[in-house]
């Protein structure tokens, strides 16, 4: 009897582990699709929908090519007619057929296994002829201000640009397209997509901005507006754009997930452009995207940071955007070496998923339709027979740069007060579609960090922190160190490094901060002199930190870490992705010879002489185990041979 009873008891007890493992499983699975919500490492691609009649043998034929190129999915974008023709005939916006195409899309790319994603609108910002002129964007000192949201489905019908700082007005305009996409949005889970900002920025405004600017900042910011980006008003300007960006996050961005949670869907999302601290909105979204070549491929490194430290496992790209320069030039004649270039510069700034930009909608066997901002995807033009295979390129590269998490070593603060006290950016480095330094292109580490991971950081962050060893914990990254390189600081950022280095973090202060805003307080200087009486505060990194940087040599080329307990995979850029800007030349990816580095690694005590050898068009991806070795992965992918022009 007591033998029966002692199995029935383990029974028992094998029956809860076994649940529990199950459990465990259950959850593991949980967070993976949590922090993966691309369960696919293949490219998607942007797939532009013209205003027409969108035929279901079409979108099958295309999706079927999709899937045929190793493509993982698609995010359909809703644009003009084709040519731009003011009188072609069309499904009517967000109606019944509309509906009908949209959701037989999704229907049948999830019946043979790819993604679908959604453009929230018609064009880039937020709008159409459906949002009422008391929901219309505004700016100060102009009440008939009209954003019309050109070269929509509605063309030539404008329609308004929303107002963004409104949080109901997003509110109405979410309704009316979330009613409209809802049928689409069965089966397996779709992001919905936001695209840079392309709102009017300039002296941007709301109802009532300035009865809570005056409650925050205790003055009345109107008799500065006329002439707010004026260098002798540097500190209202500051205070003006610390609203701006509060405004901006807590009215658009943080609704704009809520909002598509709540439709069943993930957020993704281009915070690129917006007048705000870009790490605290892009740590609003679920998938924070870059983009290159607008940007250039420097700048994803405050996306990806965003990303890290919000615990965010995928950072995107929309990638090859007018690669060669505006207007868009070498249509269908882009070389795939060129392209790679720039997917490798991504890598090694934090990207691990390809968005192509991108695959115009066209009738079955026909290939004449395009975009005028993109590189050609499709079954015509010089790409067509490498698409396949360089996709398979960008999904391996990819899987590898999601296992683990991010290696991180030093904390940089992102001068964002210097960007918006400084205003415009001198005229040299305007485009025609970016005028202000808020918007932090061209911000760039200090090459004495190079051979570390740098991670940008901001004051929301820092002041989430734990000081644990003397080291800077957000979640589960951990910095050894915390480098400010600012010409202005807030009290409150102030106050925070001043805590900071308190309970003992190394804080390198490379110089001495002045204050930002408009009224200054007595305590800064006070509280910035003992910050620097302070033993572990010095403006020389090397009396700071004692151990070398992850990767030491000479000309060592951009990479980027990950690590998982002991184990690392770093992925080493071939040398000519260095200090790629906008736009490219064409074939500026010519390698006619290899290009040889030899570098230390130094990873958990170890420090390990490596030779890295870049045959032409190469890039290098490599593992390092516990014990310290090294073992190279295959990701050789052969472009043909560019022409230089």
């Amino acid at each position: 009897m007591k033998h029966k009873a002692v199995i029935f008891f383990l029974f028992i007890l094998a029956s809860f582990a076994n649940q529990a493992q199950v459990t465990k499983d259950d959850g593991e699975k949980s967070r993976t699709a949590e922090i993966n919500p691309y369960q696919s490492c293949k490219p998607f691609t942007r797939w532009w929908w013209f205003a027409g009649i969108i035929m279901n043998d079409d979108i099958k034929a295309q999706l079927n090519w999709v899937k045929k190129n190793n493509f993982g999915g698609v995010e359909i974008a809703f644009i003009y007619p084709v040519k731009r023709n003011p009188k072609a005939i069309r499904y009517e916006w967000l109606g019944k057929e509309w509906q009908n195409a949209v959701r037989y899309a999704k229907m049948y790319a999830d019946s043979i296994g790819l993604g679908c994603d959604f453009t929230f609108g018609t064009l880039w910002p937020f709008g159409g002829t459906f949002v009422k002129d008391a929901d219309r964007t505004q700016i100060w000192g102009d009440p008939g201000f009209k954003q019309p949201l050109r070269l929509s489905w509605t063309h030539p019908d404008t329609g308004n640009v929303l107002n963004h700082l409104d949080k109901n007005a997003f509110a109405r305009y979410a309704t009316v397209m979330g009613n409209a996409l809802a049928p689409a949005l069965k089966g397996t889970k779709s992001a919905i997509f936001c695209d840079s900002w392309e709102v009017e920025t300039k002296r941007i405004w709301t109802k009532g901005f300035d009865t809570v600017f005056s409650k925050q900042f205790g003055y009345d910011i109107r008799p500065f507006m006329d002439s707010i980006y004026a260098d002798y008003y540097s500190g209202p300007r500051y205070d003006y754009m610390k609203l701006v960006s509060k405004l901006v996050i807590n009215a658009f961005y943080i609704p704009f997930t809520e909002k598509v949670h709540a439709m069943g869907t993930f957020s993704r999302v281009q915070c690129s452009g917006a007048p705000a601290d870009l790490i605290t909105a892009y740590a609003t979204v679920d998938v924070p995207e870059t983009e290159a070549m607008l940007y250039n491929p420097g700048f994803t490194r405050i996306v990806f940071s965003a990303a890290a430290l919000s615990r965010k496992n995928i950072v995107s790209s929309e990638t090859f955007t007018c690669l060669y320069g505006w207007p868009a030039k070498y249509f269908r004649k882009e070389q795939t070496a060129d392209l790679k270039l720039i997917c490798d510069a991504l890598f090694a700034n934090g990207v691990n998923q390809i968005f192509w930009h991108g695959m115009p909608y066209n009738p079955v066997g026909v290939d004449t339709n395009y975009f005028y901002a993109t590189v050609h995807v499709g079954s015509n033009g010089s790409l067509a027979e490498e698409i396949p295979s360089f996709n398979n390129y960008m999904a391996t590269v990819s899987e590898k740069m999601r296992v683990g998490k991010p290696y991180t070593d030093i904390a940089v603060y992102l001068p964002l007060e210097d960007s918006w006290i400084a205003g415009e950016y001198p005229k040299e480095l305007q485009l025609p579609w970016a005028w202000g330094a808020y918007e932090l292109r061209y911000e760039h580490f200090n090459p004495e960090l190079k051979g570390y991971q740098p991670l940008w950081i901001n004051n929301d962050f820092l002041r989430k922190a734990v000081i644990k060893n003397k080291k800077l914990w957000i979640n589960d990254l951990a910095f050894k160190l915390l480098y400010v390189d600012a010409k202005y600081l807030d009290i409150e950022t102030l106050k925070t490094l001043f805590w900071l280095a308190g309970e003992g973090l190394p804080v390198c202060l490379k110089q001495i901060p002045a204050q930002a805003g408009y009224y200054k307080n007595t305590e800064f200087e006070t509280m910035l002199l003992k910050l620097q009486t302070l033993p572990n505060v010095n403006a020389d990194l090397k009396k700071l930190v004692e151990e070398p940087p992850l990767v030491t040599g000479v000309n060592i080329p951009g990479f980027w870490c990950r690590s998982k307990g002991k184990e690392a995979t770093i992925f080493f850029a071939n040398p000519r992705t260095e200090d790629l800007s906008y736009p490219l030349s064409y074939g500026q990816s010519y390698q006619d010879s290899t290009y040889t580095r030899n570098v230390t690694i130094n990873y958990q005590g170890n420090n390990i002489p490596v030779m890295l050898k870049f045959e032409p068009y190469q890039s290098m991806l490599l593992n390092i185990d516990e014990t310290g070795r090294i073992r190279f992965e295959n990701i050789y992918f052969m472009p043909k041979i560019p022409v230089k022009e």
